[in-house]
């Protein structure tokens, strides 16, 4: 019986050791985050519409955005919305979330629990992106850091960060432990001035992929995360009024941002954005055949039903060839 006893022993633990090489061999998953707007409200659930409004609009039958979500306005307090976004993320193949947030007491603040029990449910991170809310300092970020901490957030994007000054800056990313920020900017050198952790670039108007290998060389040089952000195209003309644009040419643009990044061997990737609707950078599936609105229509020759969730899907593959490059 011992003899039998060794040999299934030995059994197992070839096979606990096959299955950890098999862990090392696939390696760590790269990391990919992004930006997530949970500023949205209803009658329903919020009292009024809430962003879904601006430039004028008036919701639901017209929207501050050129595409119409697939599940129609939404709230942003609504948990099931909340878990079905978090598991077209996750699905994605992205792994942090990173929360637009507007400092204590905004509606943003109030939704962050929620928006992290869903993520964290789906194996998800959450950042925090730090706005530029009324009176924001240095000092107050030294604030919202501590106490976002306390909810478990490590990653800090911080937003306008270059309209502080850089030496406050600095003495700020000094004193933290255990936590990392990212500043707002193309410029490595300004980023390094700060004492910053890394660098996102965010805007998918302004910059494209050919910047990212450039930027990420520079930033490796200083010392500095490269977190370059690819997005599918900017369309801002409903909700702001702003007439630039930057087409998503059935997908090819998302492509070429994503291919960038690779190319630049990003530490990194940030995605912009999941729905911010205003801007037409969002990636949540947007409705087809919604009249008066655009749609994915033609993305990577999908059509109707199969276009609504286009981008979600293509996010899925450039995560894969990502990781892979990663390796």
């Amino acid at each position: 019986m011992r003899g039998l006893s060794a040999v299934v022993a030995l059994v197992a633990y070839l096979a606990l050791a096959g299955a950890a090489a098999a862990r090392t061999d696939a390696g760590p998953r790269a990391e990919t985050a992004i930006f997530y707007y949970p500023w949205f409200g209803t009658p329903a659930r919020d009292q009024e519409y809430v962003h879904w409004q601006q430039g004028g609009n008036t919701p639901p039958a017209r929207i501050a955005s050129g595409y119409y979500p697939a599940r129609g306005p939404y709230s942003s307090s609504d948990g099931l919305v909340l878990a079905a976004q978090m598991r077209e993320i996750a699905s994605a193949g992205i792994s942090t979330v990173i929360a637009s947030w507007w400092g204590r007491g905004s509606a943003e603040d109030r939704r962050l629990p929620r928006v992290l029990a869903a993520a964290r449910a789906r194996g998800l991170a959450v950042a925090a992106h730090l706005e530029p809310y009324a009176n924001r300092t240095v000092a107050s970020t030294r604030t919202d850091i501590g106490y976002l901490r306390g909810l478990g957030v490590r990653d800090f994007y911080v937003w306008a960060s270059s309209q502080l000054p850089d030496a406050e800056w600095r003495e700020l990313n000094l004193s933290l432990r255990n936590v990392r920020l990212f500043a707002n900017t193309n410029l490595a050198g300004r980023a390094a001035a700060g004492g910053f952790d890394g660098l996102y670039t965010y805007d998918v108007l302004l910059f494209d992929g050919a910047l990212f290998p450039r930027l990420c060389n520079q930033a490796r040089r200083l010392g500095l995360l490269c977190a370059p952000s690819v997005g599918p195209g900017y369309d801002a003309r409903r909700a702001s009024g702003d007439m630039r644009l930057r087409p998503r040419r059935d997908g090819a643009t998302y492509d070429a941002m994503w291919r960038g990044a690779v190319a630049a061997r990003a530490d990194l990737v940030t995605v912009t954005s999941y729905n911010e609707w205003h801007e037409g950078t969002q990636i949540e599936p947007a409705r087809s055949g919604k009249r008066g609105y655009q749609s994915y229509d033609g993305a990577w020759g999908l059509r109707g039903r199969a276009a609504e969730t286009a981008y979600l899907e293509r996010t899925a593959y450039w995560t894969r060839r990502f990781n892979s490059s990663r390796r």
